[in-house]
C-alpha cells in the first residue's frame, strides 16, 4: 500500500477503537511497517486530534525519518523490536482494552478455556512480564513473550499487543482477544473454567489448518 493510505488506515483505526471502547483517550498505539520505515501514532494521539499527517515515521532503530513536530508514541520501542524479531509482521496494535487490562493484572496467561485461544498461535495467550512503561525492558519482555509464533500477548498490569500480516488482521486479533478476555472473566465468576486438553487442542490446531482454505473435515 502507498504510505498515505497506510497513514489514513491508522487514523481510521484509532477512531474506531476509541468509539468501540478498545482504547480510552490517548492510551494505546498502532503502527504499520512501510518498507524500511515504521509508521506509528504520535504521543498523545486520540481520535479528536489525529490526522494522517501527524503519523510519525521511524527507522528500525527508532530515529525520526521526517522533520515533523510530533514525537512517536512512548511505546515505539515495542513496535520496532517486534518488527526486528518477526519479519513477517506488518502491523502492531497495542491496546488498553478493559478486559485485557483486568486480566493482565493477574500476571498470567489466558489459558485454553475456549477453542479460539488456538487462533493466537499456541495453546494459550502468553503474558509478558511486568516492566516500566516506555522502557527498553518492556519492549524486550513483549518480544520475548510473543516469540516466533504467537500473534498476541497480554502485558502484565498494562494491556495487550497483537500483531498481523496486515493492520486489518492485527485489529481483528485485538477485538478477538478482548472478547475472549471478557468471556474468561465471566466464566470465572462461576468457578474455574474447564480447560481443553492437549489432545483437544491438537485437534483444534489441525482444524484451524483448514480454515479459509478448504472445507472442514467431519
Amino acid at each position: 500500500m502507498q504510505e498515505q493510505s497506510l497513514r489514513e488506515e491508522i487514523t481510521a483505526l484509532v477512531a474506531r477503537f476509541e468509539a468501540e471502547g478498545l482504547n480510552h483517550g490517548s492510551s494505546g498505539n498502532i503502527s504499520v511497517r512501510a518498507g524500511s520505515r515504521t509508521l506509528i501514532t504520535p504521543a498523545g494521539a486520540r481520535a479528536a486530534n489525529l490526522t494522517p499527517e501527524r503519523i510519525v515515521a521511524l527507522d528500525i532503530e527508532g530515529a525520526l525519518c521526517d522533520g515533523g513536530a510530533d514525537v512517536p508514541s512512548t511505546e515505539w520501542r515495542i513496535h520496532t523490536e517486534i518488527y526486528r524479531a518477526r519479519p513477517e509482521v506488518m502491523a502492531v496494535v497495542h491496546s488498553h482494552a478493559d478486559n485485557c487490562v483486568a486480566l493482565s493484572c493477574h500476571h498470567r496467561p489466558l489459558p485454553p478455556f475456549h477453542y479460539m485461544i488456538a487462533g493466537f498461535g499456541g495453546d494459550e495467550v502468553p503474558c509478558a512480564r511486568y516492566q516500566p512503561l516506555g522502557s527498553d525492558a518492556l519492549a524486550f519482555a513483549v518480544t520475548e513473550a510473543l516469540g516466533a509464533r504467537y500473534k498476541a500477548c497480554l502485558m502484565a498490569s498494562h494491556g495487550m499487543v497483537a500483531v498481523g500480516t496486515s493492520l486489518s488482521q492485527a485489529s481483528d486479533l485485538t477485538v478477538k482477544l478482548e472478547m475472549l478476555a471478557r468471556q474468561y472473566l465471566l466464566a470465572r465468576q462461576a468457578g474455574e473454567p474447564v480447560l481443553l486438553s492437549e489432545d483437544e487442542l491438537r485437534e483444534v490446531h489441525r482444524r484451524y489448518g483448514y480454515y479459509g482454505h478448504s472445507r472442514m473435515p467431519r
